[in-house]
């Protein structure tokens, strides 16, 4: 029996051994497509380097409002695309767990008995029967490829690959989500600051009304003067309804992506100024950070799959050697099996050698080149795309300070040029219409401040997404 065990035992060692190798191409990262360091010129900010980077930035660090972490905290918990993302990544794993076990070879335990009467034609009794029992014990596995060119380790390699890949996709839902939670509660911020100034806008063209309003009872102002102060009240009237369904609207958007209702006491009530919300983003001085990205590594080992699929098309042009091994113990009597049972083993090989398979295997191997050569695009691709939204919301960065400067000096000089016009008109040395004027100059400045320090926020959320930011401390 010990002999028959040690049998069995070396063939399942060989066989493990036999695994080790793979016919799969060297696999080797290709050249980034970019330039080693961000663009230069009028619309950068020259760049700094950095101890840490967007990634080694935990987004509770980043996001600096208790309220705003929160939200993001829901939605991390909630969110139905991320839980969907988790699935596919236990799916995935589950998947790989499957194709790895075609490496080891399956064990089976099996015991039958079987009882036969036969009846007695040779002498004795006429008519009479006799009885055979017989018990059998056996432990063995069955067609278990000997992987000799590597296709099952090349297929269970490429099940890994795709199982990275799938991981990669959910740490980029991660960050995607934390990004457009934070841009979603500050364009709620920015609405609630619209809505604010249309109310303060619609209140002073109220005022105005009345002073007309007053002046033309008295003779001093005409009809038209009445009429110009109502367009800019009714504008103000109409963006105030406007901004109380995009207020509305921006919640839906928000509470969609938190997966519920969102407290009232966690809503902001304003755009604060200089996205004092946020903290700033090192984008450092090399673009080799772009090859961390959660997308750009999916990218990369979608690409190591291809290359392990190369290895199981080539395998299958060579023959494929299957084992059957058992070893076990045989008694008439059951009661006995495990004691006095006599010692039963079986050994088998089965070679199949590919012969006339129709073109399959050549245009199989074809076929996982040519996906190899996609998925090579693929992640060329998805560095450069990295390198445009990086890139893109550096020029953001570079030039959206003056353009915050530059708007806020327009709403200073309008206000003013407010008041003088509607004292001089108050004091009848000018015309309403130049009030007019210079009042909805005002407001128009206003409102695209507002909408400057919306873009300078949300651009630094960009930044932090593009360059990969989001999960550290999260893992």
């Amino acid at each position: 029996m010990r002999k028959h065990a040690s049998t069995f035992t070396l063939a399942a060692a060989v066989s493990l051994v036999l695994t080790g190798c793979t016919m799969a191409p060297r696999y080797q990262r290709p050249a980034a497509p970019v330039p080693d360091t961000w663009p230069g010129g009028a619309a950068y900010a020259p760049a700094q380097a950095s101890e840490k980077t967007a990634a080694e930035l935990p987004w509770r660090e980043f996001i600096q409002d208790d309220k705003l972490q929160k939200v993001i905290e829901q939605a991390l918990a909630n969110n139905r695309d991320l839980r969907s993302a988790l699935a596919n990544i236990q799916s995935a794993r589950a998947q790989y767990r499957i194709q790895r076990s075609d490496l080891l070879p399956k064990i089976n335990g099996t015991v039958s008995g079987t009882q036969q009467h036969t009846l007695n034609t040779f002498g004795g009794v006429a008519g009479s029967t006799f009885e055979n029992e017989f018990y059998t014990a056996n432990l063995g596995f069955s067609a278990f490829e000997l992987d000799l060119f590597g296709r099952v380790r090349s297929l269970s390699n490429a099940a890994l690959q795709t199982y990275l890949a799938t991981s990669e996709a959910g740490r980029a839902t991660r960050i995607s989500l934390i990004a457009e939670t934070a841009s979603a509660y500050l364009t709620l911020a920015a609405d609630n600051s619209r809505y604010d100034l249309a109310k303060r806008t619609l209140e002073s063209a109220q005022r105005s009304m009345e002073v007309t309003q007053k002046r033309l009872e008295a003779g001093v102002s005409s009809r038209l003067d009445v009429r110009q102060a109502e367009t800019i009240y009714q504008q103000a009237k109409a963006d105030l309804a406007n901004t109380t369904a995009l207020i509305a609207q921006d919640r839906n958007a928000l509470e969609l992506l938190t997966g519920g209702r969102v407290p009232d006491e966690l809503l902001p009530s304003e755009l604060p100024e200089n996205h004092q919300w946020l903290a700033d983003v090192p984008a450092g001085l090399s673009s080799s950070v772009l090859l961390s990205r959660p997308d750009v590594l999916q990218a990369e080992h979608q690409l190591q799959s291809a290359n392990a699929n190369i290895g199981a098309a080539r395998a299958a042009f060579f023959p494929r050697l299957s084992l059957t091994a058992s070893t076990g113990l045989a008694s008439p009597e059951l009661s006995n099996l495990f004691s006095d049972g006599a010692s039963i083993w079986s050994l088998g090989a089965n070679l199949a050698v590919p012969i006339f398979q129709g073109g399959a295997n050549v245009a199989n191997l074809a076929y996982s080149n040519a996906q190899r050569d996609l998925y090579v695009s693929q992640y060329e691709l998805a560095i450069q795309t990295a390198f445009r939204e990086v890139a893109d919301a550096l020029a953001v960065r570079g030039t959206i300070q003056d353009q915050l400067n530059a708007q806020r000096a327009l709403v200073d000089a309008a206000a003013d040029s407010y008041q003088l016009a509607d004292a001089r008109y108050t004091k009848g040395v000018d015309t309403f219409l130049n009030a007019l004027d210079a009042q909805r100059t005002l407001y128009n400045a206003e409102k695209s401040l507002v909408s400057a320090r919306l873009t300078a926020s949300n651009n630094v959320v960009t930044l932090y997404r593009v360059l990969g930011g989001g999960l550290a401390g999260e893992e």
